[in-house]
């Protein structure tokens, strides 16, 4: 069995451009405001892209960039001015943040409403109560990767590797939206090998170069790959032995190309979302 490739790029593509309609509808285009504190390379990357994303739609877009001192009355006094900005309709705080900045203090202080990132206590509320909400981006975009593949994920066992709040939790609550049976799996897992060999749908977001190995792969399972490492030669993988997993599972995610682009696409959406609820 090879499996088949699941595009990420091709499908934010077609995810963002289906958003066009939506804005266009609108009174005013919706704003996003993506605050970066620091000069790390990777983040500044990230902020970048997503936008480019936003303007590229016809988005009011806001790049801040602090510095790496800015302390975390600042940034909290930034964010306030963000919440009260009527043109403003979504804000990101692009993590990691400093040392001395409380995350989840910086966080909670942007209103659920603006809250594009689904970071919020009450907008993990209510997903965990099936309730219209702004939900994180990965996990979103993990999703719809997920009915790409045209699979009735109804009853499938589904097990999802980290339990971090920004992927892990939210996608077990996701999938179990979905009516699949979800098993939450992290680094004190025994026999991962066998909890892994027994799912119909791998989630791998833990943040360890190739740690599921293909071996590992149910035949015909749908694999998901959320990671995103560098190995000591300088190259880009993922959580998963691909090469080895590919030759066993139906569906795969490539790293890079699956998962990443569908984080920003996913942003996009929620902003417009998040636009139409306030307007």
């Amino acid at each position: 069995m090879s499996a088949h490739i699941l595009d990420g790029k091709a499908l934010a593509r077609e995810t963002t451009e289906a958003l066009r309609p939506r804005i266009g509808a609108l009174r005013r285009a919706p704003g996003l405001a993506v605050v970066l504190v620091g000069d790390d390379p990777a983040s500044a990357v990230y902020v970048r892209n997503k936008s480019q994303r936003a303007a590229e739609l016809g988005m009011v877009q806001r790049q801040i960039t602090l510095p790496a001192h800015t302390s975390e009355a600042e940034l909290l006094t930034l964010v306030d001015a963000l919440n009260a900005d009527d043109a403003i309709d979504g804000i990101l705080v692009q993590l990691p943040l400093p040392k001395g900045v409380d995350k989840d203090r910086v966080l909670d202080r942007v209103l659920p409403e603006k809250d594009v990132d689904g970071f919020h206590p009450i907008n993990t509320g209510k997903l965990w109560q099936r309730r219209a909400a702004l939900v994180p981006c990965t996990p979103a975009g993990v999703i719809e990767l997920l009915r790409r593949t045209g699979v009735d994920l109804r009853g499938k066992d589904a097990v999802v590797i980290g339990r971090s709040n920004i992927v892990g939790k939210p996608m077990v609550a996701l999938l179990e939206r979905e009516d699949c049976t979800v098993t939450l799996a992290h680094s004190r897992t025994r026999n991962l090998d066998q909890v892994v060999g027994r799912a119909d749908i791998v989630v791998a977001a833990v943040g360890v170069v190739e740690m599921v190995k293909g071996a590992w792969i149910k035949p015909g399972a749908i694999v998901i790959d959320v990671g995103m490492n560098r190995r000591a030669d300088g190259k880009l993988c993922g959580d998963v032995e691909y090469a080895a997993a590919a030759e066993r599972a139906s569906w795969i995610t490539p790293v890079p190309g699956g998962v990443g682009p569908m984080t920003i696409a996913m942003l996009m959406a929620n902003t417009v979302f998040a636009s139409e609820q306030r307007q």
